[in-house]
């Protein structure tokens, strides 16, 4: 039997288990999406860890659940990562995966009693039900399908679940960082978009301020000692807007301006926030330059300006390294029925962060869902096993660098 064709067939075989525990799959995602897990609802998102944590001891995964600092003064649910080691060891080919989820959601506690999970057809609802909780499921079944095929060949399988994405991770983002940099792939469990496709690229975002100081005068008796700082964010505000018509997939946004105190004052400071996104680093790069020879030219005579960056989440680019695992992806797709595209959004996540470090990311491969952060958030279920059977066989198929 070839390669090619034993490949096949353990597709094929990894489908069939996968359909064989779609009741359990389904009842899980009840589970899960019955427990209210907003961001700043600790003991939820913990809840959510506890039951995602029983089924990785269960697969012979051992876990561990990290307490994070507070994010202000508000505290976040624990971080859950579990660790396998598989039979190929690095040097011998192995290699090591992430899988990543998030167990937060954007609702409040009570949707779940309110909205809670149901079945029209093949669609289930319910809060978080898409986003991402049938991801947290559909990495879990994998895994349960991966073990009782006994496909091991790998070096070390990493399962994380961060409890504060919908926030931009600001407490887990240093572990997720630090949990990449160990590893030859990642693979993230944001469900697949509306029509199927993963997710190849997501725009890093870059947050800016800029200060700008004037000089203060009596608006009435003498306006012309002044230099007018809400003027100069003015002039600010439509040179900085204006540089989104200079390069391709890069997006810069005033978001708030704040200036003055009184109408009787000429302004002697204002502040503008700014964001940036782009696809590449170069493209955050060009635009920081921008903005700092825009600002060390300010329209007001008497005013300065001082820009600073405040955050920035990189970029998950589009790169040979992540299109090798498409590549890989689509190859099963077509042994399963499932054909798929690769999208690029403009939305962040983990992945930004996982990509930041150096690893080749596909995002995108929970099921197919909708609606993610609305009341009309929905799961087609009929896409969980064969989802499931893709991720089973992606994790194998890279798992092994003799694969490929």
């Amino acid at each position: 039997m070839s390669t090619r064709t034993g490949q096949q067939h353990r597709t094929a075989a990894l489908l069939t288990l996968a359909q064989a525990r779609e009741a359990d799959c389904l009842e899980a995602l009840a589970e899960l999406v019955a427990v209210d897990s907003g961001s700043y609802s600790p003991a939820g998102v913990d809840r959510v860890g506890a039951l995602v944590g029983r089924r990785l001891d269960g697969l012979g995964f051992e876990t561990e659940h990290i307490r994070l600092p507070p994010v202000g003064d508000r505290r976040t649910g624990e971080l859950l990562m579990g660790r396998k080691r598989g039979a190929l060891p690095v040097r011998k080919g192995g290699r090591r995966i992430l899988l990543a989820a998030h167990m937060d959601t954007v609702f409040e506690d009570g949707t779940a009693a309110a909205r809670p999970f149901g079945l029209t057809g093949s669609r289930a609802r319910g809060p978080g039900v898409s986003d991402d909780k049938g991801g947290l499921v559909c990495g879990l079944t994998a895994l349960g399908v991966l073990q009782e095929a006994g496909l091991d060949q790998y070096a070390e399988l990493v399962f994380l679940a961060v409890p504060d994405e919908e926030i931009g991770s600001p407490a887990s983002r240093p572990v997720t960082e630090q949990v990449a940099r160990d590893m030859h792939y990642a693979l993230v469990l944001e469900c697949a978009r509306e029509n199927g496709d993963v997710v190849i690229a997501r725009k890093g975002v870059a947050d800016f301020r800029l200060t700008v100081t004037g000089r203060a005068a009596h608006a009435g008796i003498e306006p012309e000692r002044g230099a007018n700082a809400a003027l100069a964010a003015a002039h600010l505000t439509v040179a900085l807007q204006a540089l989104n018509d200079h390069w391709d997939e890069v997006t810069v946004n005033v978001g708030m301006v704040h200036a003055g105190t009184r109408t009787n004052i000429v302004c002697p400071e204002a502040e503008l926030h700014v964001e940036v996104r782009s696809a590449t680093v170069k493209g955050i790069q060009r635009a920081r330059r921008a903005i700092e020879d825009i600002a060390a030219r300010p329209a007001v005579a008497g005013t300065t300006v001082r820009v600073e960056q405040l955050d920035l989440c990189p970029p998950m680019e589009d790169t040979d390294a992540s299109r090798q695992i498409l590549r890989t992806a689509q190859k099963i797709g077509g042994e399963l029925g499932l054909p798929f595209g690769a999208a690029a959004t403009g939305g962040v996540g983990d992945a930004n962060f996982i990509a930041g470090a150096g690893v080749p990311v596909l995002d995108g491969l929970g099921p197919v869902g909708g609606g993610d952060h609305s009341p009309d958030e929905w799961l087609d279920t009929t896409t969980v096993a064969p989802r499931v059977a893709l991720l089973a066989a992606l994790v194998a198929e890279l798992g092994d660098s003799r694969n490929h």
